[in-house]
């Protein structure tokens, strides 16, 4: 599996504590019948940080993962909201 870096984002919270995060697409591969597919998930991990999450095999679509993606960084999705906001989208 490959880690594709696409963003960081990094917002202050109420508190004023200054949260960043990475956001990633994974590039794995899966079998569809006959065929193998690439697959593609993603990954959200704090910046200096131990708390990370991830979900491979999300979609084989291209389009349909950038779109995940998108919204992820716009909301600022953390590790611990990801699978949540994931499975809402699915």
């Amino acid at each position: 599996m490959r880690e594709l870096l696409v963003d960081t984002k990094t917002q202050t919270g109420a508190d004023g504590t200054e949260y960043s995060f990475d956001y990633f697409v994974l590039v794995d591969e899966m079998r569809v019948g006959a065929f193998d597919c690439e697959s593609y998930g993603v990954k959200v991990a704090q910046r200096g940080g131990t708390e990370a999450a991830e979900i491979p095999n999300v979609t084989t679509s291209v389009a349909r993962i950038d779109e995940l993606l998108e919204r992820l960084t716009r909301n600022f999705v953390t590790p611990s909201t990801l699978r949540d906001v994931v499975e809402d989208w699915l």
